[in-house]
């Protein structure tokens, strides 16, 4: 009997030694897949690394894939069950990706998330005032260079000081007002709008009373005798016959600058221009990066920790000082790093008078361009100023 009881106990111990051992439970074992562009994937370890750490109490086995932001919505549309629990992805991507059903909505600290960014990010990741996506980015937008030695900082301020301050240095002010991103600056600072129906097409209201007054302004700006138009090249061209004294453009061009202009290099938010006798700041289209969470996931509440986490402060601070990109959070975009970067710090800025372009559908730019190329050739083919919005806004609306 004695012999019996102690093989008995040895027994239960050994069992118990069997769980005590057991590593983690299944549950505590969470598999996870994240996407993001070949440029990023070193980056992404990295942050994946410090997200394990932070939240020890499960076991995260993270893979990775590379599908760039471009291409996002094709391939997770292309088979979502196969497709990652988190992802990186173009704002202009969100209406599709949500009406095909693709996004999981973000339920986990809501508030903190809006609050944190910066107002166009969020609207940016915001559809039918449900938030569908992290804000990651914002750094997609225009600006105003300026030649220090023939605009001063003051004269950067209104449209109407820097086109005179060329004029007098027999110098351009280049803008390209045939190209419907930068055009729409002028509707959107008058207050008109872009939407999508529930039909799924364009709304714009760019031919109303505001319109018209948008119009108004554009034009004066058309055709005074300093201004200059065209794409990237003739603004290179232009910079290397010294022939601006301001400029609007945005990040892709900053070395352009700063190899013609060196020290004279300025940069500032876009001017405010005159609005119907006031002057009002310019607005632009911004575009931003979000991080989505994949609505088949299995994982909801540990794909959107995991999502949080790659978008949080410390980490936009580590995107803008390993890739350059501009924070969409706020405090980040307040480091001290990024704000010492004159071109961040400027984008970071205008960001504030930004309206995200996820709206704009395919249909928009060619209509816009038609638009704006008439103001800056003079040739409106025997239309007023109102018959050339309303052809402008039927065609966007086709």
């Amino acid at each position: 009997m004695k012999k019996l009881l102690t093989v008995l106990l040895s027994l239960v111990f050994c069992f118990g030694l069997i769980i005590g051992c057991t590593p983690k439970d299944g549950k505590n074992v969470v598999n996870l897949k994240v996407w993001g562009s070949q440029d990023d994937q070193f980056m992404l370890g990295e942050m994946v690394d410090s997200f394990k750490k932070a939240y020890p109490e499960k076991t995260y086995k993270i893979t990775f894939g590379v599908v760039g932001e471009p291409d996002c919505y094709a391939r997770v549309n292309e088979d979502a069950a196969a497709a990652a629990d988190v992802f990186m992805f173009a704002d202009d991507q969100i209406i599709n990706m949500t009406k095909s059903g693709l996004l999981y909505e973000i339920t986990r600290n809501t508030e903190q998330i809006k609050t944190a960014n910066s107002a166009g990010s969020v609207s940016a990741a915001t559809i039918d005032d449900k938030l569908y996506a992290y804000p990651c980015t914002a750094d997609n937008t225009y600006f105003l260079y300026y030649n220090k030695s023939i605009v001063s900082e003051e004269q950067a301020k209104k449209m109407d000081d820097i086109l005179a301050a060329c004029q007098t240095a027999d110098k351009k002010f280049f803008m390209d007002l045939s190209n419907g991103w930068y055009n729409a600056s002028f509707f959107l600072t008058a207050g008109c709008t872009i939407d999508v129906g529930e039909d799924g097409k364009q709304i714009v209201d760019f031919n109303n009373a505001n319109g018209l007054k948008a119009a108004v302004a554009m034009e004066a700006v058309a055709q005074h005798a300093t201004f200059m138009t065209g794409d990237d090249t003739a603004v290179k061209t232009g910079l290397a016959n010294n022939s601006f004294g301001a400029v609007v453009s945005g990040s892709w061009m900053a070395n352009d600058f700063n190899t013609a202009w060196k020290e004279n290099m300025g940069v500032v938010k876009l001017p405010t221009i005159t609005l119907d006798g006031n002057q009002v700041q310019l607005k632009s289209f911004g575009g931003t990066k979000l991080c989505g969470v994949n609505a088949l996931t299995k994982v909801p509440a540990d794909a959107m920790k995991l999502a949080e986490w790659l978008t949080n402060e410390q980490n936009q601070v580590k995107r803008f000082k390993d890739r350059g990109m501009g924070p969409s959070n706020i405090v980040a975009a307040n480091n001290d790093d990024v704000k010492a970067n004159s071109i961040i710090s400027v984008i970071s800025e205008q960001f504030k008078y930004a309206v995200p372009q996820s709206n704009v559908l395919g249909g928009f730019w060619t209509p816009a361009e038609a638009f704006g190329n008439a103001l800056e050739t003079k040739d409106y083919g025997g239309k007023t100023l109102q018959e050339l919005l309303d052809e402008m806004v039927t065609q966007i609306q086709a």
